[in-house]
């Protein structure tokens, strides 16, 4: 079985300045309920508004309504999507990849992130380069990471992970700060967290000459949508992060920047608020940070944790690999492993798209 490999060391070769990058612009979008029902639309997006501080981040951590995103939904949602703006376009929408952030954000991190591993699937299709996270390879990791024995007096991994989900309810509005009660905004802590409902933006970018179409979340918009569709979108991200107390926390902090910068990057995100919180789980301040801005300041600490430009430049010419890799149908495994500099790339499945393409999606392009 052809099995090709491209390695990421030695990336002094992608110094310099970057390559070029196409402005993110949403084409479309789409919401997920608080059953996790998808729907085409912006019907859960939220408007951003800062929390109370303190802000106690363990407060109904009994009652969360957490997501099981055990099952494999593939590029589902994504793809209905696509269908519905080329049913309104009348148009196909271009593109040499279409895939979800998270796995461009793997990509776009990888020259720095040598620790963590990576599975993904993929598939050609009518000339567009279509991929998904490894489902099976995904849970895999989150029995890991949850079996992990946390050090003495730290939270546990589900209540970490709660933390950042509290945050997000602090800090947004279901409408405009203008019209919503003031009622509303003070009793936001007593709100059951839920994170089924999602909204996610679908973007259209390149890197270098690679064409992107990319699904993912967005946590909330800082003011409200432009009429128009030209404009840029004052969305915001909102992380959670430990209060920084030693030159050991900062560079953790400098790396959780890297992961900040690209998620914001890539969907065309401006802004990114973070809660600094102690070890309690309490945040007592806010910082935003503007997402243009971040690789010139972690520059300007000088510990050389991770270069932007090079990040861009070894996405360009990555992608520009994958392309002439990737040529046929077929379910082809794209693979990173745990302190390794290869990205792995071989076919698993010599015929068809696997679960990768939707039957609607497959049914639509060819009715089309």
């Amino acid at each position: 079985m052809d099995r090709k490999a491209f390695d990421i060391q030695p990336i002094g070769r992608f110094y310099g300045a970057s390559a070029a990058i196409r402005r993110p612009k949403e084409i479309a979008c789409f919401s997920y309920d608080d059953e996790h029902k998808f729907h085409l639309g912006d019907s859960s997006m939220k408007y951003y508004y800062p929390p109370c501080l303190p802000a106690d981040l363990n407060r109904g951590f009994e009652s969360f309504q957490k997501l099981d995103d055990s099952a494999d939904e593939h590029l589902d949602a994504l793809l209905e999507t696509v269908i519905a703006l080329e049913q309104e376009t009348q148009k196909k929408c271009e593109a040499d990849i279409i895939t979800w952030r998270g796995m461009m954000t793997k990509i776009l991190a990888a020259p720095f992130d040598n620790l963590n591993g990576f599975e993904m699937n993929a598939t050609c299709f009518q000339g567009t380069i279509f991929i998904e996270e490894n489902n099976s390879y995904k849970n895999e990791q989150k029995r890991i990471q949850k079996n992990q024995r946390m050090p003495p007096g730290m939270a546990s991994q589900d209540l970490m992970a709660y933390w950042g989900y509290k945050f997000e309810t602090l800090s947004v509005l279901n409408e405009p700060w203008d019209p919503t009660p003031r009622r509303e905004i003070e009793n936001r802590e007593e709100l059951i967290v839920n994170n089924n409902a999602q909204y996610c933006s679908v973007v259209r970018t390149a890197i270098g000459r690679a064409r992107l179409v990319i699904g993912g979340e967005v946590d909330a918009i800082w003011d409200c949508k432009p009429e128009r569709k030209e404009d840029p979108i004052h969305w915001v991200e909102l992380k959670t992060s430990a209060e920084i107390r030693n030159d050991r926390d900062m560079v953790k902090y400098e790396r959780k920047l890297l992961k900040f910068w690209a998620q914001s990057f890539l969907l065309g995100v401006p802004k990114i608020v973070v809660g600094f919180r102690d070890q309690h789980g309490i945040v007592h301040r806010l910082e935003e940070l503007e997402t243009a801005a971040i690789p010139g300041k972690v520059k300007k600490l000088g510990r050389s944790t991770w270069d932007g430009n090079i990040c861009i430049n070894f996405a360009a010419t990555f992608l520009e690999w994958l392309k002439t890799t990737i040529q046929e149908e077929g379910t082809w495994r794209i693979r990173k492993r745990e302190k390794s500099s290869l990205i792995e790339v071989f076919r698993v499945e010599e015929s068809g798209t696997g679960d990768i393409i939707s039957p609607a999606f497959s049914a639509w392009r060819s009715k089309s």
